[in-house]
């Protein structure tokens, strides 16, 4: 029997319950989306009762397939007041997936606000506990006491931005070494699990295993994904990802023109190759940081993107450095020292913030002339007071669009109030239209069209022209859509797009689990009949056609190097949800 937990903050009571039916074949953000859409009042506000977070492990999570170890979190996100799903790769997320539990739904708001709360679930059943000794601690000193009374679990968590509720806090989970480094970060959904009292969730290792519908075909499945994964240039051991982490983009796109730098104003950046991929490794290398390259998120990756980066006495000063943290917090601010960069990425980890979105707010704050392009440790500074939970730490803590009200700046780079990611809509064109279209806000992960544009994986196309690009990003959404329900990383998709055997691997792999017969077509049909229900959502909450449309500026204002503009009209935009 498929099962579910149902978390009532407000009663302080666990309950184990049957997996609707309907649910039965879903997982991840299939799942998130599912029960938002159905149980959570589209009007409602985020912070309030009505709202709810839900946990879901993807449909392989939990088993041997390659890098399958995802997690989403989902819910109604206070910082674009839409639909929210959060995708992140932990233990955390293998954990839940043996458990049993499909999904873990965290609804109601507790009487006693300054109290906190643990979920436990291990193999005495799920309980909460009260640790109100935990109340505001950093998200590194909570994993250190969660994991000396829990030695033998896997950690959910907020930081304490999450529980003085900005709008860009996460929800933060350890990595194999017990890091307080891997995110849900998007959306602001540690705000969701902090107003709600819950502190963090500990799940118990190895007990049980993902029941197989049919071992064979998924163990078959297995093998053509494990073979597609380790022969693609990018994502194969020694691979581009592997040596050079994610961050290998930087060089890449700012060849390209479309890193965004200085607050968007420029897509090129004089400093790109002092903070690029390659540069991390040489310095991971001169500081003698052995085995910081090639790290893993959670057991079983066999792609491993991460790292672990260096101080200059080779001792560890943060996880990770990786592509959006080092652009947000570098070229978008102008800065191209390593190490603040790094410090940045500490400061957003231990206070339990998105990285992205307050590279874009310190972007903002720039723009406001609260600190000069290029000036890291004044970076560091307006940061530093998020974490304080000062008057101006909060007006950042609530994300780019607030700060930009507050503070009058007109080139504010968000879609429905969400901070824009590392590529240049004006030169990068189809990752723009899924900026603007996507449910989430301006969500790169929600259809990774650069992959074609910039990557050439999966055919080549022009990242200049508008021609065509609505229908790719509806394309790369669907799929995505589905691959974010899997439990497989996103980063499968490089040898997915470029290997119809491993593409047949990996939806061989569910069926294997589920007993299900998607074929490769059907996969592009499931993704949409999420998207669907992520709009339908959303249009309930308020959301118009207007919603999908780019800042003003980036209509009006060219771009260097190429001196263009997002000229994709809007009829083009709303062709994507013509289906």
């Amino acid at each position: 029997m498929a099962k579910m937990l149902r978390v009532n903050m407000s009663t302080l009571e666990v309950n184990e319950e049957k997996l609707p039916e309907k649910y039965r074949n879903m997982g991840g953000r299939g799942l998130t989306s599912g029960f938002v859409l159905d149980e959570v009042k589209p009007d409602c506000h985020p912070l309030g009762k009505n709202n709810k977070l839900v946990f879901a492990p993807g449909m392989v999570t939990g088993t041997s397939a390659p890098s399958s170890g995802r997690i989403s979190a989902g819910g109604k996100s206070p910082l674009t007041g839409g639909i929210k799903e959060s995708n992140a790769g932990t233990p955390f997320a293998q954990d839940l997936g043996r458990s049993g539990y499909k999904a873990v739904v965290v609804e109601g708001l507790p009487e006693d606000s300054d109290k906190r709360w643990l979920l436990v679930i291990d193999s005495e059943g799920a309980r909460l506990e009260e640790v109100s000794e935990l109340k505001e601690k950093k998200t590194g000193a909570t994993v250190e006491v969660l994991k000396e009374k829990y030695d033998n679990h896997d950690f959910a968590l907020v930081g304490p931005a999450g529980e003085w509720k900005m709008a860009m806090a996460g929800i933060c989970y350890n990595d194999p070494e017990y890091r307080a480094s891997r995110y849900s970060g998007r959306g602001g959904l540690g705000a969701v699990m902090g107003s709600k009292g819950l502190k963090a969730i500990a799940v118990e290792k190895r007990m049980g295993k993902v029941e197989l519908a049919d071992e064979d075909l998924f163990k078959r499945g297995q093998r053509k994904l494990v073979e597609g994964l380790r022969k693609h240039d990018v994502t194969k051991p020694g691979g581009t990802l592997n040596s050079y982490g994610t961050a290998a983009l930087i060089n890449v796109l700012d060849q390209a023109g479309g890193l965004p730098t200085n607050n968007f104003s420029s897509g090129t950046f004089e400093g790109a190759e002092k903070t690029a991929g390659e540069t991390i490794a040489e310095t991971v290398e001169k500081r003698g940081g052995k085995g910081m390259m090639g790290h893993s998120c959670h057991p079983g990756c066999v792609i491993q993107c991460s790292n672990v980066f260096p101080d200059e006495d080779g001792e560890e000063l943060v996880s990770c450095l990786e592509y959006e943290s080092d652009w947000s917090l570098g070229a978008n601010l102008g800065i191209d020292d390593l190490d603040q960069i790094a410090r940045m990425i500490d400061i957003c980890n231990e206070v339990g913030i998105d990285t992205i979105e307050a590279g874009v707010v310190l972007g903002v704050a720039m723009e406001a002339g609260l600190a000069e392009f290029g000036d890291g440790e004044k970076a560091i500074d307006l940061l530093e007071e998020v974490g304080k939970n000062s008057p101006l730490g909060r007006v950042l803590g609530n994300g780019a669009s607030f700060t930009g009200k507050a503070y009058g700046v007109t080139r504010v780079p968000t879609v429905k109030g969400q901070g824009m990611p590392a590529y240049e809509p004006r030169a990068v064109k189809g990752i723009g239209i899924t900026y603007m279209t996507t449910p989430m806000g301006a969500d790169h992960t929600a259809g990774y069209t650069v992959a074609p544009e910039i990557l050439s994986v999966g055919g080549e196309v022009d990242p200049m022209t508008p021609e065509g690009k609505a229908e790719l990003s509806r394309a790369f959404q669907a799929t995505t859509a589905f691959v974010d329900s899997s439990g497989y990383c996103l980063f499968t998709t490089f040898a997915l797009l470029d290997d119809e055997t491993a593409m047949e691997g990996m939806v061989e792999t569910v069926n294997g689990v589920l007993g299900t017969d998607f074929s490769v077509d059907e996969v592009v049909e499931a993704g949409k009949e999420i998207l669907k229900k992520e709009r339908e959502f959303n249009l309930k909450a308020g959301f118009t056609k207007a919603d999908d449309r780019p800042p003003e500026f980036m209509r009006e204002e060219k771009l260097p190097p190429h001196n263009d503009i997002f000229d994709v009209t809007d009829e083009q935009l709303d062709s994507v949800w013509d289906f």
